[in-house]
């Protein structure tokens, strides 16, 4: 049996693992369901709630942890400890920014501009920091150093939902902005982004982006 990714008709949390098995040329099954169809998977899933990543007879839930765990079978996470570290303290920098984004998105859409003006701008540049400290300081490279990972395709997509809020959210991070470029270039990420499926999904499930 193969892999099943199952989530909602929309980017949100699965996108980021989308991006990492069409990346590594992964075979997988692309599951969406609508909402009433999700009720009766539910039940099923340990927290009820999607993405849920099907390896066989294993289930997964949580998005960090599925890109985990691809990782760990893929390759994409670190040589050793040390980059292993690395790509988890970037993944978590992300998280962070990902959560307060959702809360914005979610709960408080009238914050949108204290958010792009305000609250992302100085995360953005401690991660900017942070990604080029993983790279000795210089520009290029991937997020937690000199080799692709699963936090690169969490990053990225993070970074592209940005830029849809707002297109100019990355023009005082440059180092941020080359990476997104570099990301975009990449052709299966390319070629997923110019598909009619990927154009037809909203990111957020009110919406809202």
């Amino acid at each position: 049996m193969g892999y099943k990714l199952t989530y909602f008709q929309i980017h949100g949390r699965a996108e980021p693992i989308r991006l990492l098995l069409l990346d590594s040329g992964i075979d997988f099954e692309d599951h969406m369901v609508s909402y009433p169809d999700f009720a009766p998977i539910k039940p099923t899933l340990p927290f009820r709630q999607c993405p849920a990543f099907y390896d066989g007879d294993l289930t997964i839930v949580q998005s960090n942890t599925i890109l985990r765990y691809l990782a760990r079978k893929h390759s994409l996470y670190g040589n050793n400890d040390l980059e292993a570290l690395k790509i988890d303290m970037f993944n978590d920098g992300v998280e962070d920014l990902r959560v307060a984004y959702t809360n914005m998105i979610y709960r408080n859409y009238d914050g949108k501009d204290d958010f792009v003006n305000k609250s992302a701008p100085p995360q953005l540049e401690l991660l900017e920091s942070l990604m080029k400290a993983n790279n000795g300081g210089a520009d290029g490279g991937f997020a937690a150093g000199q080799q692709i990972s699963f936090t690169d395709f969490n990053f990225y997509n993070l970074l592209d939902v940005f830029l849809i809020l707002s297109p100019t959210l990355l023009d005082n991070v440059p180092a941020l902005k080359a990476y997104h470029q570099r990301m975009s270039a990449r052709p299966k990420i390319a070629a997923r982004q110019a598909s009619e499926d990927y154009k037809q999904l909203k990111v957020n499930g009110n919406g809202k982006q």
